[in-house]
């Protein structure tokens, strides 16, 4: 598998019915985030917004639904701490997927890269509004030290960012910058969007 070169911006959403307003906007890397809902509705979600990235030239990466991902013939997935340790990562990779793993402490960070993982996720870079974190800010002195740390992996930071934060960020040593809230819940999430893209790629 060739080396993984990701966008610099990073949108994720809760709902495939986002990606129709969002992906003309210039969205090239997208997660779909999908809580709360049986197999069934999992599995429509995560076709449409398969479909629907393929159709606009986007990367599609699911969050934790491992097993939909592969029987959707998906190429990407994305795990948290308490996902890998019911995954299947032989058969993750079996089946050709990339992998993705978030990351917060030393510890994490370890147990991911022992998974030769096809990039990392370093949050909450700032405070953030979308769930109670068990660790505080990390702040972007450590998002240079985690760079060092893991080299050629890509690095993705995560966690109360903005447009302007996500530039911090990026020059901090990221090469992806992830946004949730502060896309979905602005006034505008079209226009919000078109800022990302041209603060994360200067377009």
């Amino acid at each position: 598998m060739s080396a993984l070169l990701l966008d610099p911006f990073y949108l994720i959403v809760d709902a495939a019915d986002w990606l129709p307003r969002l992906l003309p906007q210039g969205v090239r890397l997208v997660q779909l985030r999908v809580k709360d809902r049986d197999e069934a509705a999992l599995r429509e979600e995560i076709l449409r917004a398969r479909d629907l990235c393929a159709a606009h030239g986007a990367q599609l990466v699911v969050n934790d639904h491992w097993r939909l991902a592969i029987d959707l013939a998906c190429d990407f997935v994305h795990l948290g701490q308490g996902d890998l340790d019911t995954a299947d990562i032989a058969a993750i990779r079996a089946h050709g997927l990339r992998l993705g793993v978030s990351t917060h402490d030393e510890a994490e960070l370890e147990r991911g890269l022992s998974l030769a993982p096809d990039y990392v996720a370093l949050g909450p870079i700032y405070p953030t509004l979308l769930k109670q974190m068990a660790v505080g800010p990390q702040g972007l002195d450590k998002l240079s030290l985690w760079k060092r740390r893991i080299g050629a992996i890509p690095l993705v930071a995560i966690g109360g960012l903005t447009p302007e934060r996500a530039r911090a960020a990026l020059a901090a040593g990221a090469d992806s910058a992830c946004v949730v809230t502060d896309v979905l819940r602005a006034a505008d999430p079209q226009a919000r969007t078109r800022e990302w893209v041209e603060a994360t790629r200067g377009e």
